[in-house]
């Protein structure tokens, strides 16, 4: 055997599920000689010809089998059989995804990331299709929020004309929508499994601490989302930082009230988890800055750095707060890094990229000294409110406790975490970071009158 066939061997079998099937799809077989050959297996051995066609990149064989499924021949029944068997199968597809810890925002912004926005299009209306099997009250709210945010919802009349509604919409011709399929289907099916961070659809239980608290959480984000908005509109750098302290301050502030509501409550809330996506370029230094807003929040991270994306743990609205602030953050530090314009080294060859990473990496540090200090100085303040508020006095066994917690819940669904330094390689770009975020004013003291 050659070494060519050999190694299209290996990948054959790496890229074939158990059983030789997608998912646990196999043909159907013990029926009488005549029934043996039905369409729908046809279509799946087609399909798991393609997947490890894609996964080998023997490009010849997965445009001759793409053009099976394009044109319905073969035995596969047609183009309108094609198009059930392969609306079942995306379906099914994620209902494993769904039971291997995948949430909907996860799926799409992968198969985004992976392929582009249509792709991801497709990836929000399979999604939308194969949530109808569920009852509203066995989905958990932070799934149902995930659905709204994705605008999955079922805007085509019957499923075996799905694919040819999505294709017409998207102006594709047969055989550029069985590829583009045949590509969210690749994504499917090479997801590894993640951590499970919420109950999949269908088991779910609505209620908790959490969605009792859900209306003033709301109030308190719509406070830090206002003043975030100003700083990101001002064009005056230590304007935009006030704006950002302030948001921090209510942040802590908040946190603190709910900590100490949740002790004395019957119920406590539990630490969760939620997954932002990182986006290119800078992936590492946007991540150091996320971990950086997270841990002034008393929230930990952690960087699936092959699946774009952070894993961020703590108390519920402590991950709302530390989204929201991050967002703002990264958007003005961007701005911040872009106005210091291009570079070039001394022989006159480009230097921005060096100089833009470790601009961002000494951003993302000096940010995290300042939150974590005004996150210090609103916990300093309440200790000394204590004696005001006799439900307070047990502040900081509180706040401790919770920090426990929420290390035992990385402890519980993370195993073998591996640290990774990050470099920096220009000094220019580590001092103008720096001085970036100097520029900040992060006092939490400080205050804006209109807002308090």
């Amino acid at each position: 055997m050659s070494s060519k066939n050999r190694e299209r061997r290996k990948a054959k079998q790496k890229a074939r599920p158990a059983g030789g099937s997608v998912f646990g799809l196999t043909e159907e077989r013990g029926r009488p000689a005549e029934q043996r050959v039905h369409p729908a297996d046809v279509v799946v051995r087609l399909v798991n010809d393609s997947l490890v066609a894609l996964y080998a990149k023997d490009e010849a064989t997965a445009q001759r089998r793409c053009a099976m499924l394009a044109d319905g021949s073969g035995g596969t029944g047609g183009p309108r059989s094609v198009d059930a068997a392969l609306t079942m199968l995306l379906q099914r597809m994620l209902t494993l995804l769904w039971q291997q810890g995948w949430q909907p925002a996860d799926v799409f912004r992968l198969v985004q990331r992976r392929h582009g926005a249509r792709h991801g299009r497709l990836a929000v209306d399979v999604i939308a299709a194969e949530m109808r099997v569920y009852g509203a009250a066995t989905v958990d709210e932070r799934w149902e929020a995930q659905l709204g945010e994705l605008g999955a919802t079922v805007w085509w009349e019957r499923d075996d004309q799905f694919l040819s509604a999505f294709g017409e919409r998207e102006g594709l011709d047969r055989t550029a929508l069985i590829r583009c399929v045949l590509e969210v289907m690749f994504v499917f099916n090479s997801c590894p499994a993640v951590q499970k961070l919420c109950p999949p659809p269908g088991k779910a239980r609505r209620g908790s601490l959490v969605a009792t608290a859900a209306q003033g959480h709301a109030r308190q984000l719509d406070r830090v989302r206002a003043l975030l908005a100003k700083a990101e509109s001002t064009s005056f750098a230590e304007e935009a930082e006030t704006y950002s302290a302030k948001a921090q301050e209510l942040m802590a502030r908040y946190s603190i009230d709910y900590a100490l509501l949740s002790a004395g409550a019957a119920r406590h809330d539990e630490p969760a988890g939620r997954r932002i996506g990182i986006d290119n370029p800078y992936e590492a230094q946007k991540s150091l800055l996320l971990g950086a807003v997270a841990g002034a929040n008393r929230c930990r991270t952690v960087w699936s750095e092959d699946l774009g994306f952070v894993t961020v743990l703590g108390f519920p609205f402590d991950l709302d707060g530390v989204e929201l602030l991050f967002t703002s953050l990264l958007v003005q530090a961007t701005g911040a890094m872009v106005a210091a314009g291009s570079r070039r080294d001394a022989y006159g060859r480009s230097s921005t990229r060096s100089f833009r990473q470790s601009f961002l990496t000494a951003y993302a540090q000096r940010i995290g000294e300042r939150l974590t200090a005004a996150t210090e100085d609103v916990t300093e303040q309440a200790g000394r409110d204590a004696a005001d508020r006799p439900a307070a006095k047990g502040l900081l066994p509180v706040l401790a406790s919770r920090e426990a917690k929420v290390g035992a819940f990385v402890d519980e669904i993370f195993s073998g975490l591996v640290s990774k330094p990050v470099t920096v390689s220009n000094r220019e770009g580590w001092e103008s970071g720096r001085a970036a975020a100097d520029r900040a004013h992060l006092n939490a003291r400080r205050s804006i009158a209109t807002e308090s």
